[in-house]
C-alpha cells in the first residue's frame, strides 16, 4: 500500500539548556538521559494531537516503547543549548518518532535517532498489531488541517 503524501507532517521541537546533573564525570551529557530529551519532544508532539499518556490511558490504549535506535555524532557538554526535532514518520501500525539533535547555535547535528511504540490493549494487555482508531483519526486530521482542531 502506497502512501499519501503529508500536507502537514506532525513535528515537535524542544530547545533546552543541558544540565550539570545529567552529565557524566568527563562533562559530557550521559548517553542514557538523551532518552529524557527525547520524551520531553515526544511529549509535546502527543500534546498537539491531543492524545498525550493520560488520553491514552482513557482511550484504553498504552504505548510502550518496543525499538530504539540512537547514534551518538558528537559529545554534548553541559551548559549547552540544544534543539531537539522530532518527527512522527509512522502511526499506521505503530508509532516511530524520528529525532535529531542539533546544536542551537551552529546548527550542527549531534544525535540522531528513533523510537518505537505500539498500541497495547489497558483491558487485556495484548498487543494490537495495527494503531488504534482513535490515534489513527488524530493523526489523519493533523495532516490534512496542520492542527488538531481544523
Amino acid at each position: 500500500m502506497e502512501k499519501q503524501a503529508v500536507a502537514f507532517p506532525l513535528q515537535a521541537e524542544v530547545t533546552l539548556v543541558t544540565s550539570f546533573q545529567d552529565a557524566d564525570p568527563m562533562g559530557v551529557i550521559y548517553h542514557g538521559n538523551y532518552f529524557r530529551f527525547f520524551e520531553e519532544v515526544r511529549r509535546v508532539m502527543m500534546d498537539k494531537l491531543e492524545y498525550g499518556y493520560l488520553a491514552m490511558n482513557d482511550s484504553g490504549y498504552m504505548w510502550p516503547i518496543i525499538d530504539t535506535r540512537v547514534k551518538y555524532v558528537k559529545a554534548i557538554p553541559f551548559n549547552h543549548t540544544i534543539r531537539i526535532v522530532g518527527t512522527l514518520t509512522e502511526w499506521e501500525n505503530r508509532l516511530r518518532i524520528d529525532f535529531v539533535i542539533y546544536d542551537a547555535d551552529t546548527g550542527q547535528r549531534m544525535c540522531k535517532a528513533y523510537t518505537t511504540q505500539v498500541a497495547v490493549s489497558v483491558a487485556d494487555q495484548a498487543m494490537c498489531f495495527a494503531s488504534p482508531k482513535v490515534f489513527i483519526d488524530k493523526v489523519e486530521t493533523w495532516h490534512r488541517h496542520g492542527s488538531i482542531n481544523p
